[in-house]
């Protein structure tokens, strides 16, 4: 019998043969910027998402390891990479006036998620880590808060299933709202930051809006994704006899995030004298960066397979849907009303 590479999760196809030498190439495609290089954008990020996606469904998952390292370590770069084409006083200007928002948000969407999987009768830590997940920043904060709560694999697979399939949804959706409500680039970065799991497909979507709209999504997103450290002390107190006498969890710091805000001093604060040599050098790395983002919407789709869709289950994916709805609709009408 013939090993797949990575174990490959099965799709109607095999992965052997021109699978695997497919994904290889269209990886590589989606890393080349044609708008940079020929002033046309051949592949968008809706597009390299779908591409992702049908390529799972046909093939399979390809290369699951490689496949989730590489969208890990991937998106963290091209956050660090955005930085270097943003303003850090405009930015902290932006983020102050979200920051109350930004609290109720958090905590509604936490104390809401609980009680709704307590009334649906979801497995506690499930419900929990779709909620964080839901509140915060998507499989980042559930990767987090599950090494907190000890949570076991099937638990961790469904609440990242339930992610994956919004976040596919929103990447498609949000951009087409966002223009029939008439949201200017800064509503519509506050509403995808706010609204939207994963930082891929908010900067994802921002960057499908609009440029202005991308650099407040990803700014505000990442202040969002702060929250991961004190929910994760919270969630490590609040489960504090149900860790089976293993020990003191470990809580995982985003670090990339302190990056990201170095890339943004950096480039603020850089000397006048040196900025004429530096300025192309930013750029091009905010071009990388930016196509970097392209790639990890295909890993990404890559990653949502049949198994894994079905594997979620209805009660979870009502959870998460009716929570995506409320903070959705919610933030959307604050936005547009209040001015946030």
């Amino acid at each position: 019998m013939t090993k797949t590479s990575d174990n490959a999760a099965p799709g109607p196809f095999s992965l052997s043969g021109v699978g695997q030498w497919l994904y290889w190439v269209l990886l590589v495609v989606m890393l080349i910027p044609f708008k940079a290089i020929c002033g046309v954008e051949i592949i968008s990020a809706p597009v390299a998402l779908f591409a992702g996606l049908v390529f799972a469904f046909v093939f399979g998952i390809p290369h699951p390891k490689f496949n989730k390292k590489f969208s890990k370590l991937a998106l963290q770069a091209s956050v660090v990479g955005l930085g270097f084409g943003m303003n850090l006083e405009k930015s902290l200007q932006s983020g102050a006036e979200g920051m109350l928002f930004t609290i109720v948000s958090v905590v509604g969407v936490m104390v809401i998620g609980v009680l709704l999987g307590r009334y649906m009768r979801i497995d506690s830590k499930t419900s929990y880590l779709v909620s964080s997940g839901t509140a915060i920043c998507g499989g980042s904060a559930i990767a987090a808060v599950g090494g907190v709560l000890r949570a076991n694999e099937n638990e961790m697979a469904v609440s990242l299933g339930v992610i994956f399939i919004l976040n596919a949804i929103a990447l498609f959706i949000f951009p087409p709202l966002g223009h029939w409500f008439g949201l200017s680039q800064e509503q519509f970065g506050t509403w995808a930051a706010i609204a939207i799991h994963d930082t891929s497909s908010v900067v994802g979507a921002g960057a499908a809006y609009g440029n202005e709209a991308c650099e407040i999504a990803t700014l505000i997103k990442c202040t969002r994704a702060l929250w991961i450290i004190p929910l994760a002390f919270f969630t490590m107190w609040f489960y504090r006899n149900d860790r089976g006498g293993e020990g003191k969890a470990k809580v995982s710091i985003p670090w990339f995030i302190l990056l990201f805000v170095l890339a943004m001093i950096i480039n603020t604060y850089t000397p006048s004298g040196l900025m004429g040599a530096m300025r192309p050098v930013y750029d091009v790395l905010v071009v990388a960066a930016k196509q970097c983002l392209v790639a990890v919407l295909f890993a990404i789709g890559a990653s949502l397979s049949i198994r894994v869709v079905k594997q979620v289950g209805v009660k979870p994916l009502v959870q998460a849907l009716t929570l995506w709805m409320v903070i959705g609709a919610g933030s959307l009408f604050v936005i547009m009303y209040f001015g946030v």
